[in-house]
């Protein structure tokens, strides 16, 4: 069915237009407490969640081994970093826009370890 007769992205884009969800616009940094707290949390999170990946790198550059890992994972760990950056930017979210840099970053020398190691 069609959208202009009804269909489910009709249905979809009328919610979206009268639950007035997208028109609330959140002062940043918050007026809220729990919510500057959070806030804060979350840009902690983004450098370090990223770092997970590290000692991942870290072993393979000083064991010239990748054995085990899979080169189509790493790529595509690697690949799906980019929307989600592209996301952040658009949308103007520093954590995410943080974290996804560094996952890029990470990711793809992991991917290269495993290209030259594999």
């Amino acid at each position: 069915m069609p959208v202009s007769q009804g269909g489910v992205l009709h249905h979809i884009s009328k919610r979206k237009r009268f639950s007035g969800i997208h028109k609330v616009k959140h002062a940043y940094p918050a007026e809220k407490k729990w919510v500057k707290w959070f806030d804060k949390l979350m840009l902690i999170i983004a450098v370090i969640n990223p770092l997970v990946t590290l000692p991942q790198a870290i072993k393979i550059y000083t064991t010239h081994t990748a054995s085990g890992l899979s080169i189509f994972s790493w790529a595509g760990y690697t690949l799906f970093a980019i929307p989600w950056l592209i996301y952040g930017v658009i949308h103007r979210e520093k954590p995410l826009i943080i974290a996804y840099i560094l996952v890029f970053l990470l990711n793809l020398s992991v991917l290269v370890g495993v290209l030259i190691y594999g």
